[in-house]
């Protein structure tokens, strides 16, 4: 989470609106997710968190939070302030306990729907199917992802033990039809607002399957709607082109296509290169030389490289999850130049995935992608190495979803036993912006680190 101030200050008194029991300026903070404005707060709604997580937690789990001033703050300690609040909230996300909490969640969620000030009220929600098919259902503007997607699984008949192999995704829609996928949206905030506060039309909620493991086929392909969504999934990544296939092969699932062999043509689709990856749009990269056109591609526990060398020469790499020592996104957001009132959160921001990479034995490497996709990247190793733990630990994957107990997400005992901090992926740059009277803000970044848990080092028999 990334915290900043505003650059003037507002003082309680006759006719203002004071917003501290004790004297000194008012200051909200944009809280920006992943690159994206998700919500506005003042301290004493940190505030009113932190006293809430004491009261549930324990003063010895929650880390310490900023004291109340009682004089006017000077520039100085505004910045320290911000600084404070953004290391105590950071804290608060990275702690697998505090971070995977309700009490944490629905703070943000309710901030969101705050912020954007969208009332809650039932509302009609368009999801997209991977063949285009479009799924409406009706919620409420309040509705967290997992309801979201409880209501579209419901809709589609899903049984509810295969819910969990899918999650909803925010994509942005290009000009020829194909999707962009940003990001995968999360228990912490409404994907209502998240969609309708881009006020744009070319971003889209899509439906697709949330892991990578392809054994994993076998337990969606047991169910009708199950097969049915992987079928739709399957046929529309060969057609994009995102799963490499021959003439010959084409042949034969055109022939299983007819005879509407489902589960056959998906067998015949798991034995294809890329199956199952995740393709990125063209972006740069630092690796093989710096300025180098890429494009990346997810799955298999690795990311495909297809670089193109300042030579026009193509080459074509692969970079293992569990060779990756660590990775960070690195977020800066540009100086907002608005108008006054102007919604915040709009300008362009550069977003770079960078991982440390064991190149050989005793060599490390960093290896730096620069991409509008970088959170969703970033959202995929962590996926990857969430899912290469729970099979080290021995846990099923049906274990690693979250399932809501008496009205509260809890973790599963399965994924308790996985150290892998969670909620790296799910909050993966989040900064904290200060905000003045005339909307403006000031030049900010983040950089937030990844621990790989599955890292494994290089043996001589492997060099």
């Amino acid at each position: 989470m990334h915290f900043s101030v505003p650059e003037t200050e507002s003082r309680g008194g006759e006719g203002g609106a004071a917003a501290y029991v004790v004297r000194g300026p008012v200051r909200a903070y944009n809280v920006h997710v992943n690159g994206v404005l998700h919500c506005r707060v003042r301290y004493r709604q940190l505030l009113s968190l932190h006293e809430q997580l004491r009261k549930e937690y324990g003063a010895n789990v929650v880390p310490a939070f900023p004291p109340k001033k009682i004089f006017t703050l000077t520039p100085a300690e505004v910045e320290q302030r911000r600084e404070q609040l953004e290391k105590y909230m950071q804290a608060v996300r990275q702690d697998p306990v505090l971070g995977g909490s309700e009490t944490f969640n629905s703070f943000l969620r309710k901030a969101q729907q705050e912020t954007q000030q969208i009332p809650t009220e039932e509302v009609q929600l368009e999801v997209l199917l991977s063949n285009g098919q479009k799924v409406t259902v009706t919620i409420l503007t309040s509705d967290q992802t997992e309801d979201v997607l409880e209501a579209v699984a419901s809709k589609l008949d899903l049984p509810e033990d295969l819910v969990g192999y899918f999650s909803l995704f925010l994509a942005r829609e290009a000009k020829d039809g194909a999707f962009s996928f940003m990001r995968k949206l999360q228990e912490f905030e409404l994907p209502y607002v998240s969609v309708t506060s881009l006020h744009n039309p070319e971003y889209k909620i899509i439906l697709r399957k949330s892991y990578w493991d392809s054994s994993y086929d076998d337990d969606v392909m047991e169910q009708r709607v199950g097969l049915n969504l992987l079928y739709a999934q399957t046929v529309s990544d060969i057609e994009r082109g995102w799963i490499l296939v021959t003439k010959e092969q084409h042949r034969q699932l055109k022939s299983l296509q007819e005879k509407v062999s489902k589960k056959e043509f998906i067998r015949l689709a798991q034995t294809l290169k890329y199956y199952g990856y995740l393709k990125f749009e063209p972006c740069v990269t630092d690796f093989p030389e710096k300025g180098c056109q890429v494009i990346v591609s997810a799955g298999n526990s690795e990311l495909n490289f297809q670089v193109r060398l300042p030579s026009e020469q193509i080459k074509e790499g692969s970079f293992k999850v569990t060779r990756m020592r660590c990775w960070r996104v690195t977020s800066s957001v540009p100086t907002s130049s608005g108008p006054p009132g102007s919604s915040p959160g709009k300008a362009e921001v550069k977003l770079e995935l960078a991982f440390e990479y064991l190149m050989s034995k005793d060599r490390l490497q960093w290896v730096t992608i620069t991409s509008p996709q970088a959170i969703m990247l970033s959202i995929c190793l962590q996926s990857m190495v969430d899912e290469l733990m729970v099979k080290k630990s021995g846990g099923s994957i049906r274990k690693m979803f979250r399932r809501r107990a008496n009205g509260a997400l809890r973790r599963s005992d399965s994924q308790q036993a996985v150290k892998s901090p969670p909620l790296l992926s799910k909050l993966t740059s989040v900064s904290l912006r200060g905000v003045s009277h005339s909307g403006s803000t000031s030049d900010l970044g983040t950089d937030d680190f990844h621990g790989n848990y599955a890292f494994e080092g290089i043996g001589d028999e492997d060099l």
